[in-house]
């Protein structure tokens, strides 16, 4: 068993077990989002909230969340075991990403990647009632006036996005390192 993963190991892990297009742009938004908050908050270990970021939905196509949604999360530390990697951190923090399997997010590296899950998601909500469906064409303004219409991508858990500020990000700053950093990856998610 390994205890350290490197961001090649963690995409051809990614690329093994899911394989639908819009899961895997999603697990790369949340990796570029994690990415830009390891900068801030833990700049030494960049490359491991990345992982945790682009590995949080591992069980996606293979756990039976649809019946259980407590599997999602848990499914995942499994597939990791099984491939030979036992990082107990990385495992606690892909669980506490979904409350419902019973962990609450607690550490900074927890609350970071609980934030940025459903964020990617809303970004690229506001994204597409632009005309160009481009996040280069997002301003920051519309992420936080859409954020207070709850209709608006209803499905984007806003207390999830909010644990941000637990770490002391505002969410106003936490909107523009989300954008910034799906800008940066724009082609690579189609965005």
């Amino acid at each position: 068993m390994s205890d350290t993963m490197t961001r090649e190991q963690a995409n051809e892990l990614l690329h093994k077990y899911v394989k639908g297009e819009n899961y895997i742009t999603h697990s790369y938004a949340v990796e570029a989002i994690m990415r830009a908050l390891a900068r801030r908050l833990d700049p030494e270990r960049e490359e491991f909230w990345a992982c945790c970021g682009l590995l949080h939905d591992l069980d996606e196509e293979t756990a039976n969340w649809r019946v259980d949604f407590a599997s999602h999360g848990p499914v995942s530390c499994q597939i990791l075991r099984d491939n030979g990697f036992e990082i107990p951190e990385m495992e606690e923090a892909i669980k506490a990403h979904n409350p419902i399997c019973g962990k609450v997010a607690k550490t900074t590296l927890e609350l970071a990647l609980l934030a940025a899950d459903p964020m990617s998601g809303f970004v690229k909500a506001v994204a597409q009632i632009y005309p160009d469906k481009k996040v280069a064409s997002v301003k920051p303004k519309s992420i936080r006036k859409r954020f207070k219409e709850t209709r608006f991508a209803a499905g984007a858990n806003r207390q999830y996005m909010m644990a941000i500020e637990e770490v002391g990000i505002p969410f106003d700053d936490f909107a523009e390192i989300a954008l910034q950093a799906m800008v940066e990856i724009a082609d690579e998610i189609g965005l």
